[in-house]
């Protein structure tokens, strides 16, 4: 009772935390978006992997027979034919992409945005929007590797008689290595650096733009319910936005050598074969996902670059 009466306490103390008076580091900011990026994985990761099976329906190699409908259909066609840990395949990928990508493209925003301003305050829109590029883009190159094997992954089945492509994550990369070569392991690069560089822009900038007019207008005050809508506003024109890339890389990134001669290849053949509402497979599961990913990965990123900041503030004091 004592350890739930004090974790509820700090709980409380931790959605109550307030800004601080110092702008946190660029490690603070990079080590917050890397922890919170992963809690919101473990959170909405089942949401991820029923988009990505919505997404690939189509494919003769991916359906085997099943049919997937809607967010919560999938996800029980999931449990009920490969089991509840098929929700999570992919995960320990999932984690090692948010530790590299989240603290890449949303650590280093507000470095970026400041570099380009020359460190001036109220940047506009385009400044904004070309620091979000920026950082998605450049957390990308560097994380592709982990999203090729996340992907790959949550695609493929669980299903006796059916043979899988990978056992483990370390076997993943190694047999993509070996081969696809490195090519393999940055399969899909152009479509989710794109994808990325929307994604990133879009939620960041909405997400900023959306706070400062909250806290401008005397709304809210600068806590919980105020990162609470605004991420989730920035959720939904995100989805809205980047759904149609997110589609293309999917099925690019999942498919077999050969399958597709390109990224654009593989738009052109779902437009021709499935038609332009192909783009926008696995829409609901996107948006609940990315919603709700946002809620959990802002207001937890804004909570412990607090506590981290706080804790910080402390040591220096006892110092």
């Amino acid at each position: 009772m004592y350890v739930g009466a004090h974790l509820c306490t700090v709980a409380g103390n931790m959605v109550g935390l307030k800004p601080s008076d110092v702008p946190p580091p660029l490690g603070v900011k990079m080590a917050s978006a890397g922890a919170a990026a992963c809690i919101a994985d473990l959170v909405t990761f089942p949401l991820d992997t029923a988009k990505v099976r919505l997404q690939i329906q189509g494919e003769k190699s991916a359906v085997e027979g099943i049919r997937y409908r809607g967010v919560f259909g999938t996800i029980s066609t999931m449990v009920r034919t490969e089991g509840p840990r098929s929700l999570y395949n992919g995960l320990v990928a999932g984690l090692q992409r948010q530790l590299c990508f989240a603290s890449i493209r949303i650590g280093l925003y507000d470095n970026v945005k400041s570099f380009y301003t020359g460190g001036k305050d109220n940047p506009s829109v385009l400044i904004r929007i070309l620091a979000g590029c920026t950082t998605g883009a450049m957390a990308v190159s560097f994380a592709q590797p982990t999203d090729v094997v996340k992907v790959r992954f949550q695609a493929q089945m669980n299903l006796d008689g059916v043979a899988r492509r990978y056992t483990g994550t370390i076997q993943a990369y190694k047999h993509i290595f070996q081969n696809e070569g490195l090519r393999g392991l940055w399969k899909g690069t152009l479509p989710n650096i794109t994808r990325n560089a929307l994604v990133n822009c879009t939620e960041l900038v909405t997400y900023d733009l959306i706070k400062e007019a909250i806290l401008g207008n005397n709304l809210m005050s600068d806590n919980l319910p105020c990162h609470f809508v605004s991420a989730f506003g920035a959720g939904f024109v995100t989805t809205v936005i980047a759904s149609p890339v997110d589609v293309v890389k999917t099925r690019y990134m999942n498919s077999p050598p050969g399958q597709y001669k390109s990224a654009i290849n593989c738009a052109w053949t779902m437009m021709t074969k499935e038609g332009p509402t192909a783009f926008y497979k696995g829409f609901v599961p996107s948006f609940l996902r990315l919603g709700s990913w946002n809620v959990v990965m802002f207001v937890t990123f804004e909570q412990i670059k607090r506590g981290m900041m706080v804790t910080k503030k402390r040591l220096e004091t006892s110092n």
